[in-house]
């Protein structure tokens, strides 16, 4: 790559007339911490920046998976070349059928279904194409009845592992893919204090 290679200055230096008879000729000294290693710093940025963030947790809708005050590494590349994974972790700005939320609202939710399943919550289980789900993730059995729902090409269905605390496509519907932003990675801080907190909205 053209950038990475020593810089206009660097290569002016060393032809100098006047300078080529100090014994430091080779002027390694001015690469330090090195040209190379500085460029390939600002490249990792530029692409960490690019396809990955840290994100924070404000509310127990994910709980006991993640939780109030967490931080998170999310990733942004993988959904340029597949789709959402059953069970992945997503993070998305909200549909456009709930117009109360702004642009910059990102919630995150887990995708258990995908286009083409039939999806429904009763009997304080989730049911995929009619099979009950064995999902020891979450923090407790739903107490609530969702109608049946068809998830269309280029959509999936996400819910909160707080299953009753939570926002999700039980309220509002399967998610466009379109829609996320990316996939959660790990969480990188976790503060001492992390009891589930009640919160409104998202997220």
């Amino acid at each position: 790559m053209s950038f990475l290679r020593p810089c206009a200055l660097y290569k002016s230096l060393i032809t100098f007339p006047s300078l080529r008879w100090m014994p430091c000729q080779s002027w390694g000294f001015l690469r330090w911490p090195g040209l190379d290693g500085f460029f390939r710093f600002l490249v990792i940025a530029l692409l960490w920046t690019t396809f990955s963030e840290i994100r924070f947790i404000p509310s127990s809708s994910m709980y006991p998976t993640l939780r109030v005050g967490d931080r998170i590494i999310v990733e942004k590349a993988s959904y340029f070349f597949r789709s959402p994974a059953i069970n992945e972790i997503v993070t998305f700005r909200a549909p456009e059928q709930e117009p109360g939320f702004g642009k910059d609202v990102v919630f995150i939710k887990r995708v258990v279904a995908k286009a083409g399943d039939l999806v429904q919550v009763h009997h304080g289980s989730l049911y995929v194409n009619g099979i009950a789900q064995q999902e020891n993730f979450i923090a407790g059995r739903p107490s609530y009845i969702s109608d049946l729902t068809y998830v269309p090409d280029g959509h999936v269905y996400v819910l909160g592992d707080n299953r009753n605390n939570s926002y999700d496509s039980h309220n509002w519907g399967p998610l466009p893919v379109e829609n996320i932003v990316g996939r959660y990675v790990t969480c990188c801080y976790r503060p001492s204090d992390h009891r589930p907190a009640a919160s409104s909205g998202m997220m």
